[in-house]
């Protein structure tokens, strides 16, 4: 919850208590932060890697010394237990760091060209990737740390600097990680920035090299408005509505275990949330006992937390609600006091509701039964979004073929979302899901840009292709062309041939001498 006169949050969604203030940073303080930014990350760029990876190794020591004090943090913050937040977040810490450490270097090389030796003679040319410059990095309140350090570490290790503007629901957090990265880095190269949409959207449209930005669809388009005005890259992850398809033949005992689990996981407010299931007609019966049983299991506070914002658990019981209105059944939960709303399963026969068709982004979970596998796809694709998508069954080789046909991002078999934690591969998606990546050298595609050297060792006067181009070279380019061309008749060839033994010597002796 927020006050009027602040945009931040005051009172703590785990137990009411009141949160420390915060001072926002003002809009026309950013020109200068991004100033020293820029300055910082040309000095930083040219250290060498291995002092990059001492500065986040160091980073990664701090963040899990202060672990249970973090953890604690995100729960007074977000809600969530204090367990999922060290598990989910603190020790995701160790693994980003390591991997990304680990890994970087050979990715940041630079990558040699083969260059045809007739057409471009005594000519080497490679590849560098070289960092954009400041990357802003805003984002969302659900991870508040494990997100930003997704894109803010390996951009570091990248050679750029980074403004990072948490949200003003978790501005704590945020500052908790500039508080960790102190003395570690050059003054300026990595800033936290705190505020509401303003300062958002002032950084944005500031001297930013790249924008990566997590939130909702509307945030989104306004950002990539602003940043396609001047020409900046950002990468996007706007949300999802992920769908978990259970065939006939699945494991039931670990479907209803891993779907509960990749529901309700931080209450359901996870881009990769299961917020749809298909389940094959056969197995729908005993598959719904099974789930019913595992959520009523789960404790409240202990297990699942609370939601984090009153924003939040009004779209909860709106799109509850009018589920309901249309028919759905309520198999378990639905009720709510305070911030927390009891995990709810429902069982939707009017799919034409908000509870299937928008982003709920909390504990609701509709499941729906299909007649086949080519049913459950084609219902499973009928979402403007597509991030992560997942296949319950024994049958592999089925499952693959399914994966294919997902119009998502990430698909997994037997399990769900958890992905986006596994530094090596990407996670991205699709459609109104945006078009951000994260996680592997895919994401290197945005955090840095290739630059193209050629060196020349050709010790000719001239190129061939060079001015002037007197008569000889009229004759050349002709043949070049029946060369090349793949209609060309054998006869046709030997002829271009023929013309270039007869004109090349004409075009060498033609060319003028330099002159001294």
């Amino acid at each position: 919850m927020s006050d009027t006169a602040s945009p931040f949050s005051t009172t703590s969604p785990r137990d009411g208590s009141t949160l420390s203030p915060v001072r926002a940073t003002e809009p026309s303080d950013l020109p200068a932060i991004v100033g020293a930014a820029h300055r910082a990350q040309e000095l930083w760029a040219a250290r060498p890697l291995e002092a990059r990876f001492e500065a986040l190794r160091a980073f990664k020591g701090r963040v899990l010394d202060r672990g249970t004090e973090l953890a604690t943090l995100i729960s007074l913050e977000t809600g969530k237990p204090e367990v999922e937040a060290l598990l989910a977040e603190v020790l995701a810490t160790a693994d980003v760091v390591d991997a990304w450490c680990k890994h970087i270097g050979p990715w940041l090389e630079d990558e040699p060209v083969a260059l045809d030796a007739t057409s471009y003679p005594k000519k080497e040319a490679w590849i560098a990737r070289v960092p954009r410059g400041v990357v802003a990095v805003i984002m969302p309140w659900n991870y508040p740390l494990a997100l930003p350090l997704r894109t803010i570490v390996p951009s570091l290790l990248a050679g750029n600097a980074v403004v990072f503007k948490p949200s003003e629901v978790t501005p704590r957090v945020g500052a908790f990680i500039g508080e960790c990265f102190q003395g570690l880095l050059p003054d300026g190269l990595f800033a936290v920035v705190q505020g509401g949409r303003d300062v958002g959207a002032a950084l944005v449209a500031d001297r930013i090299d790249l924008v990566a930005f997590t939130g909702s669809v509307a945030a989104g388009r306004k950002v990539a408005a602003s940043c396609a005005e001047r020409f900046v890259p950002c990468s996007l992850e706007l949300g999802g509505k992920d769908a978990a398809i259970v065939r006939a033949d699945a494991d039931l005992d670990r479907a209803a275990a891993g779907i509960a689990w990749g529901a309700f996981t931080n209450a359901g407010q996870n881009c990769a949330a299961i917020e749809r299931v298909y389940v094959h007609e056969s197995v729908a019966a005993p598959f719904l006992e099974k789930l019913i049983a595992t959520v009523k299991s789960l404790t409240a506070r202990d297990d699942m937390g609370s939601l984090t914002t009153e924003a939040q658990l009004a779209v909860v019981q709106r799109h509850f609600d009018e589920a309901v209105q249309k028919g759905a059944e309520v198999l378990t939960g639905g009720s709510a006091e305070g911030l927390y709303f009891a995990p709810t399963v429902l069982r939707i026969t009017d799919e034409r509701c908000s509870a299937v068709e928008e982003e709920t982004f909390g504990p609701l979970l509709p499941v729906m039964t299909v007649a086949s596998d080519d049913e459950a796809i084609a219902r499973a694709n009928a979402c403007r979004f597509g991030l992560t998508g997942s296949i319950w069954t024994r049958d592999e080789a089925a499952a693959e073929r399914m994966a294919s046909k997902l119009r998502t991002g990430v698909v997994t078999i037997n399990n769900h979302s958890f992905t986006g934690a596994i530094p090596l591969l990407p996670w991205t998606g699709i459609g109104e899901t945006g078009t951000g990546v994260t996680n592997s050298h895919h994401a290197l595609d945005l955090l840095t840009r290739p630059r193209t050297i050629l060196v020349d060792r050709n010790s000719a006067p001239r190129e061939l292709w060079w001015m002037p181009y007197g008569t000889a070279l009229a004759p050349i380019a002709r043949a070049l062309l029946t060369l090349k061309r793949p209609g060309s008749s054998i006869g046709e060839k030997l002829r271009a041939v023929l013309a270039l033994l007869t004109h090349l010597p004409k075009r060498w002796r033609g060319l003028p001498l330099p002159k001294n």
